[in-house]
């Protein structure tokens, strides 16, 4: 077969390789928060490794919340206004994780994901996983199973397809994210973004959005990132595919959420090594300002999804 799934099982969990037999392109992903921790890719004698990530299973656990790099959130996105909501007339309050004074990045991000299956054929190889949440925190009580499906195909391209569903006996409020940091071999000041774009989400002082949409036009055609800080949420258009091109004279990642992602988070911590490019269902404190707040009915998966593609020049 041109493409394998293989499984270590050597470490504390379980790490899979999905390979591109005839490039030698992988991607490597924990079972641990099923979360991607390379993407490495070949072109003659150039090798480049576009995610940042962690060293070992070991690592991620002990510095997840240091930065959060490759979590998916949910069942909630970003920051939820000191960890407080109300819901169908009663109020809740999450424990997991501040970054005070708000809860930040949902409650699945350090879950053990059980793997379901893999499949390797001629043009592509696979693995999902799935992680059935609990009522393990108080200020969400509402069971729900959440499933990621990676898919390495031919050309560089991965796709992560998630699903989000619940045997409860009514609708829960729901958001889906997920924080990758992207590298590419050189300083983010060196890095060009461009989105397809007008609009961003106002943030007050905590990065809790104020109602307020600004105009914002500076990546529509193409940015230069240099100089320049991002802690921001874009909305999305209704309308059109929205890709995301984020390249250097090294190599370009070009982004392909489906229509379930309408917001873009963009972060450029201050080591300037990475960037991270957030698609999220819900903009920060969606359960509370319903800024894409999803209602899951019972018995009916949500799905989301997005596609990488990576090319190297040299």
């Amino acid at each position: 077969m041109a493409f394998t799934a293989t499984i270590d099982t050597t470490q504390l969990f379980p790490i899979i390789t999905l390979t591109d037999l005839a490039t030698n392109t992988q991607a490597e992903i924990y079972s641990f928060g099923a979360l991607l921790n390379k993407f490495i890719v070949q072109k003659e004698n150039t090798s480049l490794d576009v995610v940042d990530g962690f060293a070992s299973p070991n690592d991620a656990i002990a510095n997840i919340t240091n930065g959060f790099k490759s979590a998916f959130l949910s069942p909630f996105t970003c920051r939820m206004n000191e960890g407080e909501y109300a819901f169908d007339g009663t109020g809740y309050k999450v424990e997991k994780f501040f970054l005070p004074p708000h809860a930040i990045h949902g409650l699945v991000y350090d879950a053990i994901f059980t793997i379901e299956e893999t499949e390797s054929t001629d043009t592509y190889s696979s693995i999902k996983l799935s992680y059935t949440y609990n009522k393990e925190d108080v200020g969400y009580p509402f069971c729900y199973t959440i499933s990621h499906i990676w898919k390495l195909e031919a050309d560089n391209k991965l796709t992560v397809s998630s699903s989000a569903s619940h045997l409860n006996s009514h609708p829960i409020p729901y958001a889906q994210g997920w924080h990758p940091y992207f590298k590419l071999g050189t300083s983010v000041e060196d890095y060009t973004l461009q989105f397809s774009t007008d609009k961003h989400v106002e943030f007050d002082e905590t990065l809790l959005p104020t109602g307020n949409i600004i105009d914002d036009t500076r990546f529509k055609e193409g940015t230069l990132l240099k100089d320049i800080f991002l802690d921001n949420c874009f909305h999305l258009s209704d309308e059109g595919q929205h890709t995301c091109v984020l390249k250097n004279d090294i190599a370009q990642i070009t982004i392909l959420p489906d229509a379930s992602y309408p917001y873009l988070q963009i972060y450029t911590p201050p080591h300037k090594t990475s960037i991270a490019i957030e698609n999220l269902s819900g903009a920060p404190d969606c359960f509370n300002n319903g800024l894409g707040l999803l209602l899951i009915e019972p018995n009916t998966p949500t799905h989301f999804a997005t596609t990488y593609s990576v090319t190297l020049f040299n």
